[in-house]
């Protein structure tokens, strides 16, 4: 349900998502970092999940003083990723960009974002890379072997939510964008893309990550549980995606399964969830076979 009608630009060059839930504390300050950015060919597209607080009433004030902001209220809350691709369903763009409702980004993000990825027509998606790479300087273009390598075998490429990442809209559609994998689903939908695509590294600085007791994160790392949605992404990918040789990819399965099991010995022993860890132990255990 559409919550106004605004004219936004014909031909919007990016599109700018913001999918919230409950948000009423940040969604303001997200909405004015994406107002503030220097590029101004873009749409917003502010996505509310069913919120039961404030945060549609603050997202339609805005919808008052700038044409280029729609604002959508779900019928059902859908949850995280599927309220991503609903956002994305409206999305007019060559390029989406997310901006999580507790987030921000400066106002050079988007510029840099899409001259980065104009710099490099063939990428289909960029992404910060949480770093300073020791090799070359940013940008630079990945190919999807070298992604897969740098990432499972050489400490982690892709290790950042949506926030840091512009993604060809063609392409997510192609892909069909998020799977329902729990938290790593923005990971796994990146490596996916990043197994059939080039992609650019942008340097790290692109954006600011809110840390808070209430975001999907802290709560996921508070439960202990989610390496093993973790390690179903893990063999999903090498199973499905992987560019590698298949000596490689059993390489990884095998250092991946001994990390799983290294997490249950800590859930069982080091957090006192012996049942738990045993319920995980057997569903890790089906995935493999």
């Amino acid at each position: 349900m559409k919550l106004e009608t605004t004219t936004v630009n014909a031909t919007p060059l990016i599109s700018v998502l913001i999918t919230a839930f409950n948000r009423e504390q940040y969604i303001e300050a997200a909405i004015a970092s994406v107002l503030k950015s220097s590029y101004t060919n873009f749409e917003l597209i502010i996505v509310d999940d069913c919120s039961t607080d404030e945060t549609p009433v603050i997202a339609k004030r805005y919808v008052e003083v700038d044409d280029r902001i729609s604002v959508y209220r779900n019928e059902k809350n859908l949850g995280q990723f599927a309220n991503r691709n609903k956002a994305a369903s409206y999305a007019q763009g060559e390029f989406i960009k997310y901006v999580d409702s507790d987030d921000l980004i400066y106002s050079y993000t988007l510029e840099l974002m899409v001259g980065f990825m104009k710099r490099f027509p063939k990428a289909a998606m960029g992404f910060c890379y949480q770093g300073t790479h020791p090799n070359q300087p940013f940008p630079f273009e990945v190919t999807p072997s070298q992604a897969f390598e740098q990432h499972f075998l050489q400490g982690g490429l892709m290790f950042v939510g949506p926030i840091g990442i512009i993604y060809s809209k063609k392409v997510f559609n192609e892909v069909n964008g998020f799977e329902e994998f729990g938290m790593p689903s923005d990971n796994h939908l990146s490596l996916k893309i990043a197994s059939k695509h080039n992609t650019v590294a942008m340097p790290g600085d692109l954006f600011w990550w809110r840390i808070h007791a209430n975001q999907v994160f802290s709560l996921d790392k508070k439960s202990r549980t989610g390496f093993l949605n973790n390690y179903t992404v893990v063999l999903n990918l090498i199973r499905k995606h992987s560019p590698l040789t298949p000596e490689i990819n059993k390489s990884i399965l095998s250092k991946q399964r001994k990390i799983f099991y290294i997490n249950i010995f800590k859930l069982a022993f080091k957090y006192l969830k012996p049942l738990k860890a045993l319920s995980i132990l057997q569903q890790g255990n089906r995935l493999v076979k």
